[in-house]
């Protein structure tokens, strides 16, 4: 048995890639936006900032693609007391605010993104049209 285990990642032209389609969908939806893309092992991988985006946006969008990435679901599914727990057990590092995605190409996981800058239903329709526009799977 080896001692190790090869990993899928979202490449950077395929993250850049989605950065732009997202900025673009953001766009015509009149968000204006931040987004984060990152890897399955929430390391990030691209970011934009639209001018004039809020500054808070920049920490929600990475949480949201890292939750994303790490729970394999759309942000917005926690109930309860948990979608509280969670974010605290983990420092901050995950939220349930709708807009993340995760990256799915062929059913392989391949990382993450999270949009922010418009109402959490604006911000989860960005990510939506952007999976259609970059071809990930539909999640």
């Amino acid at each position: 048995m080896p001692n190790y285990r090869e990993t899928v990642a979202i490449t950077y032209d395929a993250a850049r890639d989605a950065v732009r389609a997202a900025m673009e969908q953001a766009a015509a939806a009149g968000v204006v936006p931040v987004v984060t893309v990152v890897d399955p092992s929430m390391t990030m991988v691209a970011f934009g900032r639209a001018d004039g985006a809020t500054p808070h946006s920049v920490e929600t969008s990475r949480r949201k693609a890292n939750t994303a990435a790490s729970t394999r679901r759309k942000t917005g599914w926690m109930q309860d007391s948990f979608a509280i727990e969670l974010p605290l057990a983990t420092g901050g590092l995950l939220t349930n605010i709708r807009g993340g995605s995760p990256l799915v190409f062929g059913g392989i996981l391949a990382g993450g993104i999270g949009i922010a800058g418009g109402t959490p239903d604006q911000d989860a329709a960005v990510a939506e049209a952007t999976l259609a526009a970059i071809g990930a799977d539909p999640v």
